[in-house]
């Protein structure tokens, strides 16, 4: 089989660079059935996080996805060779298995990921760009990941975002009691923020989002309040701490609507976090007095240092990843040796199917049994080695030894 993984990620990119190849969700189906159609790949999955985007194909190189994204998200060559990479094959399986159990990920062991990686194997599906070897993959890298999360506890006590970003904000203030939040987004990863922030009991919670039914599905479990994307404004000027991590393609936090509600805070600090690729909030924020900006490469740096608890269950996770690599390997040889058996004995059947209606109409008119007999087996035999005879024939021909030796172990001859 031919599976290619191509892509970047925070290791080998910057989020200016990420936030070019970042594919909104509604635009996934259309880019995947294009690449189809336009025969880049004949299967595709592309995961776009804010952490990573990788494409996973059945393609043996990956020249022409190169060009591709080069015209369609204006990509330099210098993008594609300083922070793109391939993984061919089993390499290429162990990779898409090691993001899916987290291992690959900015917070080790995280579990995001691959409820990511399901949703957009689904996507792919539902676009009608799975085939006969990614229909095979996905199952067994999703069934491998329940796998080895529940045998190594990868994800036991992970450093989550979540604490990340309420230890900055300790830094900033001394109780969060006493803190206003604003949560922009209706995702996971707010979900999660928001669940981790209403432990730490801060004074309020808004959850802002596009869809007022989804932020109350966050909002209504831990008695947060929502309000509509043009309500921002009004709220950003009474809240501490804004984090934001939403899909938009643009900024939704402008350098003008920081400043306004600064005016309005009376030198009290505003800690934002943005979470987006690509960035929700403009990074000319920073440069405000009282303003403390993040971003996900901001984050990464911190997160680094909480590795070194967790690097035995990694390690054990990194074997069993080899393991099961090499058994999926294995069950798709079988699988491709199997229908090869399953063809091979079609068309004997319709060989034989053919030679058996040729003696059945001679017994009705009244052919010797025996001669008839004797006429089906010959003409069987003869139709059966027919095609091998003749590649056997070419095979010595072309002095094509092994051939020939691999027909005498087939046919037991040796």
């Amino acid at each position: 089989m031919s599976i290619l993984a191509y892509g970047i990620n925070h290791k080998t990119a910057p989020i200016i660079v990420r936030e070019k190849l970042a594919f909104h969700s509604d635009y996934l189906p259309n880019m995947l059935q294009n690449l189809v159609r336009e025969s880049i790949v004949n299967e595709a999955v592309i995961l776009s996080t804010c952490n990573r985007t990788e494409f996973y194909t059945d393609a043996t190189k990956s020249d022409r996805l190169q060009g591709w994204l080069k015209q369609e998200r204006l990509l330099s060559d210098l993008d594609i060779q300083s922070h793109c990479y391939t993984h061919h094959d089993q390499e290429a399986i162990r990779h898409i298995m090691r993001v899916a159990i987290g291992l690959d990920s900015m917070i080790l062991g995280e579990p995001q990921v691959l409820g990511q990686m399901k949703q957009a194997y689904q996507l792919a599906y539902q676009a009608g760009t799975i085939g006969a070897q990614l229909k095979h993959l996905f199952p067994a890298v999703f069934e491998a990941s329940k796998l080895i999360r529940t045998k190594t506890n990868i994800g036991a006590q992970a450093v989550s975002l979540a604490y990340i970003i309420v230890q900055l904000s300790k830094r900033i203030y001394d109780r969060l009691n006493n803190c206003r939040v604003l949560l922009i987004g209706a995702g996971e990863t707010i979900n999660l923020v928001a669940t981790y922030l209403h432990q730490q009991n801060v004074k309020e919670m808004t959850i802002a989002n596009r869809s007022i039914e989804k932020a109350m599905q966050i909002a209504e479990p831990i008695q947060a309040r929502t309000i509509a994307m043009r309500d921002i404004p009004i709220v950003l000027k009474e809240s501490d701490i804004v984090i934001s991590a939403t899909t938009s393609q643009l900024p939704i936090l402008g350098k003008g609507m920081i400043e306004t509600a600064l005016k309005q805070k009376k030198q009290r600090p505003l800690f934002l976090v943005d979470l987006a690729v690509p960035r929700d909030i403009e990074a000319e924020v920073a440069t405000l007095n009282n303003v403390y900006l993040y971003n996900i490469d901001d984050l990464q740096k911190m997160i680094s240092d909480h590795f070194k608890n967790r690097q035995d269950a990694a390690k054990l996770a990194e074997e069993m990843i080899d393991w099961q690599v090499t058994c999926f390997l294995r069950r798709m040889k079988l699988l491709g040796a199997q229908n090869i058996i399953v063809d091979y004995r079609k068309k004997l059947e319709n060989l034989s199917q053919q030679e058996l209606q040729k003696a059945q109409i001679q017994l009705q008119h009244g052919t010797d049994p025996a001669l008839v007999l004797e006429q089906f087996r010959h003409n069987l035999i003869k139709k059966i080695t027919h095609h091998p005879t003749i590649q056997l024939r070419k095979a010595a021909e072309n002095t094509e030894f092994e051939l020939i030796a691999l027909a005498k172990k087939l046919f037991l001859l040796e």
